[in-house]
């Protein structure tokens, strides 16, 4: 099934984890139980109950209710012990919920989807009156004083706009905490659209709940590649010398896709490719990609080296910025005709410290474009006395795609076969469709949700993160508002402004000629 990201308008298939070996939910509960044990979390048992609030939106039911059905199916939230509450203003009845989502919960038995269906109840209610919150704490405890559970655990999803957060957040603290367990909630971004918005809903939300009871999702930490960063620099000694400015020239984090706004212009106008993706998404592999190694895999300790990073980041120069709109964009009636919103964006960020001095970071993200991946490609240096000659084929990169066709491979140059001594360029490659054939790659939201009942916040982002964060973008996002820089205009089904390239050549970045990594296959 493809659906699009509501965040980013992202494309991607909704898969089941099949954990290999067929391990039962025991066993997985007991893996998890030593990972709490690791990472210092607790081991927690009681009755769950999951309020999604927007249940009757489109993020509810083509992500959040897929996760915790592929979650259910797999036994990491289990039928005695777990219940769920759809929350909206629509007027629905219990089995009107069950219907609207039924056709989007896909890769379990009918048999697991008619028992997930069962712990589904629906309240309906406004997001800013307590009476259809009071309703719904009663449906809550009445569940928990039937399961009889000593230390019930109460986790909120809010599948809304940031704009109802302050009045939601303040029902839940004000109406549904949780008397004897915890409460978490989960927000989705943007959170704000610059860093004084940023700040005042953090202050809104920060009113209400403590920093370890929300949980502020970017989907892209719970990619599988991405996950995979932090242990491929510092599991493997391979990349521990190397991983720095002696040996590497720029890295590039790319974000590509192959369609425009699809209807979603008046929403996109608002925000631009800059907040919808770089300032997140890829902002957040930037961190993991540029920060040092944490003292321990304590969700603290690598939230703190993030921090770090994004505040050794300087202030983004004009001059290493290419926007651009791709030609059509404005035809969308709910665009302004005098539109300068970037649909694409190569931006280049320069990190002040020992490790990365004159390293630059070339983060790139675009709409209508030539092709559909995200990928970060680590480009290193020329290699000193080329005695081969084959400087023209192209450097050494590392390069771990994301998404479509995950894979991780090392460009190198070669002997080519046969009898003369000439040289082309291969790869060492990883592609995950061949090395692991008889497992799916679990959705990211099915990672970040079972993490947020596991209470690890690791791959979630801290209030001093997005602060610094925000740091970085919001004087290049005034200037962009205020029109002192322009988006050039592209073709669709193109690179993007050819000006971009130029950019990435500008600060290093040498392309390589006569080379394309083709994904393998089984035939």
């Amino acid at each position: 099934m493809r659906v699009a990201c509501v965040c980013c308008g992202e494309k991607k298939s909704t898969n089941l984890f099949i954990m290999s070996g067929g391990s039962s939910p025991r066993s997985r509960r007991s893996s998890f139980n030593s990972l709490s044990r690791d990472l210092e979390l607790p081991s927690e048992q009681g009755c769950l109950s999951v309020i999604v609030l927007g249940a009757s939106g489109d993020l509810a039911k083509k992500k959040t209710f897929p996760a915790l059905f592929h979650l259910f199916a797999q036994g990491f939230i289990q039928s005695g012990e777990v219940h769920i509450f759809g929350y909206a203003r629509s007027n629905l009845s219990d089995d009107g919920l069950r219907e609207r989502i039924r056709g989007y919960l896909k890769g379990a038995s009918e048999e697991h989807l008619s028992d997930f269906l069962q712990h589904i109840k629906y309240v309906s209610g406004s997001y800013d009156s307590g009476e259809g919150f009071e309703k719904l704490n009663k449906e809550i405890s009445e569940y928990e004083k039937s399961n009889k559970s000593e230390s019930p655990r109460r986790l909120f999803y809010l599948a809304l706009p940031p704009s109802v957060y302050p009045s939601v957040c303040k029902m839940i603290r004000t109406y549904c905490m949780n008397p004897s367990g915890w409460t978490r909630v989960i927000v989705e971004k943007p959170f704000g659209k610059d860093l004084d918005s940023a700040e005042e809903l953090s202050a809104q939300l920060g009113e209400l709940f403590d920093e370890n009871q929300l949980y502020r999702i970017d989907h892209y930490l719970g990619k599988e590649l991405v996950q995979n960063l932090l242990v491929l620099r510092f599991a493997n000694r391979l990349f521990l010398p190397l991983w720095n400015r002696d040996n590497i020239d720029n890295i590039q984090i790319v974000f590509r896709e192959d369609f425009g706004t699809d209807g979603r212009g008046g929403y996109f106008d608002q925000y631009g490719i800059i907040r919808d993706i770089i300032q997140n998404h890829l902002l957040q592999v930037f961190c993991l990609v540029a920060m040092e190694k944490p003292v321990s895999l304590k969700p603290e300790h690598i939230r703190d080296e993030k921090v770090k990073v994004l505040q050794s980041v300087n202030p983004i120069k004009h001059d290493e910025v290419v926007l651009g709109q791709y030609e059509g964009y404005k035809d969308d009636p709910t665009v302004p005709d005098d539109s300068n919103t970037p649909t694409f964006a190569s931006v280049v960020l320069r990190v002040h410290n020992e490790r990365w001095e004159g390293v630059p970071f070339i983060l790139k993200a675009g709409k209508a474009l030539s092709s559909r991946k995200a990928e970060v490609r680590v480009q290193f240096k020329d290699v000193p006395g080329d005695i081969f000659k084959c400087k023209r084929q192209g450097r050494n990169e590392f390069v771990i795609r994301l998404q479509p066709s995950e894979a991780m491979y090392m460009k190198l140059t070669v002997k080519k076969p046969g009898l003369e001594m000439a040289t082309e360029q291969s790869e060492l490659d990883l592609s995950y469709g061949m090395r692991y054939q008889n497992v799916k790659i679990p959705e990211a939201y099915e990672r970040l949700i079972l993490d947020t009942i596991r209470g690890d916040q690791q791959h979630f982002v801290r209030r001093d993160e997005l602060k610094a964060a925000w740091q970085i973008f919001t004087p290049l996002l005034h200037d962009i508002d205020e029109g002192k820089v322009k988006s050039i205009p592209y073709q669709p089904g193109s690179r993007g402004p050819k000006e971009a390239d130029e950019l990435s050549e500008r600060v290093g970045y040498m392309q390589t000629h006569g080379y394309i990594w083709i994904p393998p296959t089984l035939a």
